[in-house]
């Protein structure tokens, strides 16, 4: 019914996807980035830790569901270190907003004072508020790092398709010319070669490299933004701790400080990678994503606040629940 197939069917075609694993570059997200023809591997040394890092988050949460509207909190954190010991950590304002309901000026109106003029009809959502609030969070960053600082972005440098390449573009520039190394590290890429994930395949290449062996550091370069598209970058794919049990695909301005090429940056990148709980992994940006995160407390404590506000304003709790009740879950505790 409906196309269905069964799971065995379904693990078939799976097994023999995986078998193949060879074609065209997708799963981008972005129709401006080309496909590096050769995506080699090549050795990556560790290079010495900048004096200063930065790592850059953000997170998300919905507090109150009503699908036509919803009421969202979202905040951008960073954490700093210098000489190898944290020195700072910016937990970021927790910003509510009401979206839907034709009633989300308050969250154009912050858009439009980050320099985002967004068309009326462009919507709006959590995701995009994050994003928002991360390169905002960025731009300040740049201009407070020092000359030789890395600022580690979790995920890639991609915009949201409704933000514009030309906005973000200005941040990395300035980057480049303060020299300050940005570079974006995505933990699960959607990046794929012949519908299969491209990680895991350069993964799997790599540890066959009699070149490489099982436990090396490594890098390849599998994509760059086409000429025009903005931001400018080039997408690599890298192991970035002998030790790793998995490699992340880092991205990289096509415009570098001066005196850095991709695997010297990669190199800096590598040398803060020494997250014990997951190793390969920055650890500035495991604190990042700490501070940032919207656990379960935090929308139990948002939504309690924003019960009580509405309480005292005549919204009673049979209202309330009409309006935001999750039918759905309350069908399968039946």
């Amino acid at each position: 019914m409906g196309g269905a197939e069964t799971i065995e069917a379904v693990a078939y075609r799976l097994a023999s996807l995986l078998a193949g694993g060879a074609g065209r570059l997708g799963g981008t997200g972005h129709a401006g980035l080309v496909p590096d023809a050769e995506a080699r591997l090549r050795p990556l040394a560790r290079g010495p830790r900048p004096a200063e890092v930065w790592g850059i988050d953000g997170g998300q949460a919905t507090v109150a569901d009503g699908r036509c509207l919803a009421v969202v909190v979202v905040r951008a954190a960073r954490a700093r270190w210098r000489c190898g010991q944290p020195v700072e950590e910016e937990e970021g304002q927790l910003r509510a907003y009401l979206l839907g309901g034709g009633d989300d000026g308050p969250a154009r109106a912050w858009l439009a004072e980050l320099g985002l003029e967004l068309s009326p009809d462009a919507p709006l959502d959590a995701n995009l508020l994050r994003d928002a609030g991360e390169w905002e969070l960025l731009a300040r960053t740049v201009e407070e790092a020092e000359p030789g600082a890395l600022v580690l972005m979790d995920g890639d440098l991609q915009p949201d398709w409704r933000i514009p390449g030309t906005w973000v573009a200005q941040f990395l520039g300035r980057a480049a010319e303060r020299g300050v190394l940005v570079a974006g590290v995505t933990k699960h890429s959607g990046l794929s070669r012949g519908g299969v994930p491209l990680v895991g395949q350069l993964e799997a290449e790599a540890e066959a490299d009699p070149g490489l062996g099982g436990r090396a550091c490594w890098w390849a370069r599998v994509a760059a933004t086409a000429e025009g598209v903005e931001p400018a970058l080039s997408v690599t794919v890298a192991r970035l701790d002998p030790a790793a049990r998995f490699a992340f695909r880092v991205d990289l301005p096509h415009r570098l400080p001066l005196g850095l090429d991709p695997q010297t940056a990669l190199g800096m990148v590598a040398a803060t990678a020494d997250d014990a709980a997951f190793p390969g992994y920055p650890y500035p940006l495991s604190v990042a994503d700490r501070l940032a995160g919207c656990p379960g407390w935090v929308r139990t404590e948002a939504r309690m606040a924003l019960d009580e506000h509405l309480e005292r304003v005549g919204v009673g709790l049979a209202q309330r629940e009409r309006c935001f009740a999750d039918r759905h879950r309350l069908m399968e505790r039946a």
